[in-house]
């Protein structure tokens, strides 16, 4: 084992994240060892810091959006040297021989990825703890390259906002002549806009809130339309190749329905869940269309839209946070006080030494 680093965890659903030191591994032969710079602050870390999907065990250190520099590799590790940029998203380790992996769907292997934090290491079956921390030790397989022209900061979300959304606009094939629409304007909704507009489609915005035209435009979309002004919704029957459903919160998809064209498609990407109202299957029926889900990406995706950002100079737009910040931050997260995601300097947390 390395020295305790620095991290901050949650010691119960109810207790606020605070200082914790963790071990962390030395590295295997396929293993990088990453000083982390900084991490993004998702919703799911939260979630999981207070026991709202009910799996997780304590003390848990969260953070799946990572950013750093490798300090230390493995024997066998051959894409990564001492000093490179590099990332760590959702995922550390899956079983590699299903059919899911096997096709570069580690997110989807048969037999549960291991996710950065709160899940057993497959050798040691001690609890991964994740990003909120110094350092992280990671198998070659699951860590990326970041292009070299990106602020680390504003690519830290692309970990998991990016993945998350790009998965969804990359199965659709969409291009030039797409037409895509995005729900919600935060963390996922705005960098599905960026990304949506950066493939070539013409982008336009969802939302129940007047007065996002402005910030949304300067995005990339290319409209806004107001879900709950029925004449608005008529305007676009019929018209999207693929929406993208960002709202993290259980909510009615009918109305978006009818304003997808002949075999398109609402993909959730914010909510876990049962649908509240029922879906009516009537206006899917009737033109061939699709509700489905997606959960963020397989490694070789993941870096593919990292190459792509890198290519097209898009980051999250960030606010960047102290460590010892981040119990304000997830009360604002609550409230959407942030444009658009919070991103933890992990060099703040050397005071805490």
């Amino acid at each position: 084992m390395i020295k305790s680093v620095n991290a901050y965890a949650a010691a119960s659903a109810t207790a606020p994240l605070a200082p914790h030191p963790i071990t962390r591994r030395l590295p295997r032969p396929d293993d990088v060892e990453i000083d982390i710079l900084y991490c993004g602050v998702c919703h799911s870390d939260l979630h999981t810091a207070r026991n709202d999907w009910g799996w997780t065990h304590y003390p848990i250190v969260p953070g799946h959006e990572i950013i750093g520099r490798v300090v230390a590799i493995g024997s066998q590790v051959s894409r990564f040297k001492v000093g490179d940029r590099v990332g760590v998203g959702c995922m550390v380790d899956a079983c590699g021989h299903c059919e899911a992996c096997e096709e570069g769907h580690e997110q989807h292997c048969s037999e549960t990825a291991t996710y950065t934090y709160g899940a057993p290491d497959r050798i040691d079956g001690s609890l991964t703890q994740g990003g909120y921390s110094e350092k992280i030790v990671v198998k070659e397989a699951f860590v990326v390259r970041i292009p070299d022209n990106l602020t680390l900061q504003g690519a830290a979300p692309l970990l998991c906002a990016g993945i998350t959304t790009w998965s969804p606009l990359k199965n659709a094939d969409i291009g030039p002549g797409s037409r895509v629409a995005v729900v919600g304007l935060g963390g996922l909704g705005h960098m599905a806009i960026k990304l949506a507009k950066a493939m070539g489609a013409d982008v336009t915005l969802f939302t129940r809130s007047p007065g996002k035209e402005e910030d949304a435009h300067r995005l990339g979309a290319d409209r806004v339309v107001i879900s709950t002004d029925a004449a608005q919704m008529a305007q676009v029957a019929g018209h999207f190749h693929l929406i993208v459903d960002t709202v993290p919160y259980v909510h009615d998809l009918n109305a978006y329905i009818p304003t997808l064209r002949f075999k398109g498609s609402l993909v959730l990407v914010g909510y876990l869940g049962p649908l509240e109202p029922a879906l009516d299957s009537m206006p899917m029926v009737i033109g061939g269309k699709a509700v489905a889900a997606s959960m963020i990406g397989g490694m070789a995706a993941t870096q593919e839209m990292l190459d792509f950002c890198g290519q097209h100079d898009i980051v999250s737009d960030v606010e960047v946070i102290a460590m010892q910040d981040i119990n304000d931050a997830y009360e604002r997260m609550l409230k959407s006080d942030v444009k658009y995601r919070f991103v933890i300097d992990m060099a703040s947390l050397k005071v805490e030494a």
